[in-house]
């Protein structure tokens, strides 16, 4: 699958990839769709209105939804109509294509619609009604439970048998690139009886894969784990950023609250659910015995994403982690129909986070807390530093990608950078 455009096999935005996002740019400030391919942006909006979708009667009818400075329209309309954009949108890309006229040779429409990556501005792809935050990477479930209460009681009696999860803040996801400031909170000292209001000593990041709902549900009614892949429409990289030490102190007995609502950083670009399918293989065996509604006849069912971390400190890139999405216990589904079993509605843009993806070995820890013993180790970078918790100014990026043949279906990247902590009067 080769397109005209002049697109590297390096590239994670590859013909087999067209992922969806919204843009603006110098010349059009107006948050607006488009698709990533290659080193340049098909500008939805314009494409729309001139024309572009005249060739297939079935889209249309529906380009007004390329219209909206959201694509929460977009993904609304369903996962046949996705696949039936996507595919269009191959076939007028591809270096044979019999649309030749709608683009390919239309010089005008070409100008006016393609724009240089590297020209324009990302903004967040959908209006996020409400964030959930999962935790169904195994080996980062039990890295954090033998930390906190030993080998014998890593894992909760729960944890097998459910998708365990909590409600985060869709107010604090914001896009990558966007800075990170250091968070206030209480924090107990060790040796301490009462805690001290103080900027957070022990900021970490946590890897973790993200998925957006593209229809809902109505209240009272679950989703069924058989159809639930209906209700995907895509998936984002995220960095769930955590404040340990104020999660320390808050979390009882309720969960994390103000240790995780300073920011959730999200790639910019929405791989669809359909460009991944082919990825798919088993994740992590469950030895549990599942109830009815979480059981899936599909035992591959969880996607097959490489990950890598970097850590960028004094302007010297340390890449400190590497693993995969196949070490997920549960899947999207399994975590659909359990968020659904007591008839919750989801929502068109709503975003669910897989939970921190760690491996089973050094290096593959995707967070520092696993990788440094809970700060009581260092991590030794390239550049000759240590770190065991992120300092003001350091910066970090996850990547992600997925092989198809010899081609790469990727995310591009999330970024964050950690500014300094505000200067607060604690008169």
């Amino acid at each position: 699958m080769s397109s005209w455009l002049p697109i590297s096999p390096k590239s994670h935005f590859s013909l087999a990839n067209i992922p969806f996002g919204i843009i603006s740019s110098a010349e059009n400030t107006v948050p607006r769709p488009g698709v990533a391919i290659g080193d340049y942006v098909l500008d939805l909006k314009a494409f729309a209105q001139a024309g572009g979708f005249s060739a297939s009667v079935s889209i249309q009818p529906h380009i007004s939804v390329f219209l909206s400075p959201s694509l929460n329209a977009f993904a609304a309309l369903g996962r046949p109509f996705h696949r039936l954009v996507r595919e269009y949108l191959q076939s007028v890309l591809a270096i044979d294509t019999e649309l030749a006229h709608v683009l390919k040779e239309n010089t005008i429409l070409r100008q006016s619609t393609i724009i240089l990556r590297s020209d324009v501005t990302n903004h967040l792809p959908l209006e996020i009604g409400d964030y959930t935050d999962f935790y169904a990477g195994l080996n980062h479930a039990y890295n954090v439970g033998v930390l906190f209460r030993g080998l014998e009681n890593a894992l909760q009696p729960n944890y097998k048998h459910l998708p365990v999860a909590y409600h985060g803040r869709s107010s604090s996801v914001v896009i990558s690139g966007t800075p990170i400031r250091r968070p206030w909170g209480q924090i107990l000292q060790s040796g301490e009886k009462f805690p001290t209001l103080k900027p957070c000593e022990k900021l970490d990041f946590e890897l973790e894969l993200g998925m957006f709902i593209c229809q809902a549900n109505p209240l009272g009614s679950p989703i069924p784990v058989s159809r639930a892949e209906d209700h995907i429409f895509g998936y984002v990289l995220v960095n769930d950023w955590s404040a340990r030490d104020i999660q320390a102190w808050e979390y009882v007995p309720l969960g994390p609250f103000t240790s995780k609502n300073l920011g959730t950083s999200i790639s910019p670009w929405v791989v669809l659910a359909d460009a991944l399918e082919q990825t798919k293989q088993p994740g992590i065996n469950n030895d549990a015995v599942l109830l009815p509604y979480l059981k899936e006849e599909n035992k591959a069912n969880v996607l097959n994403i490489d990950l890598e971390i970097d850590l960028t400190t004094n302007g010297q890139v340390s890449t400190i982690a590497k693993t995969n999405t196949k070490e997920l216990l549960w899947s999207w589904p399994q975590m659909i129909a359990h968020h659904t079993i007591t008839g919750c509605p989801l929502r068109t843009g709503d975003l669910f986070g897989s939970g921190t993806i760690s491996g089973t070995s050094i290096g593959t820890e995707g967070s520092l807390l696993e990788r440094t013993k809970g700060g009581k180790e260092s991590l030794a970078l390239q550049n000759g530093q240590t770190r065991s918790f992120l300092q003001d100014g350091d910066s970090i990026t996850i990547r992600g990608w997925a092989r198809q043949g010899d081609v790469l279906i990727g995310f591009g990247e999330v970024f964050g950078n950690i500014d300094k902590p505000l200067s607060l009067s604690q008169s």
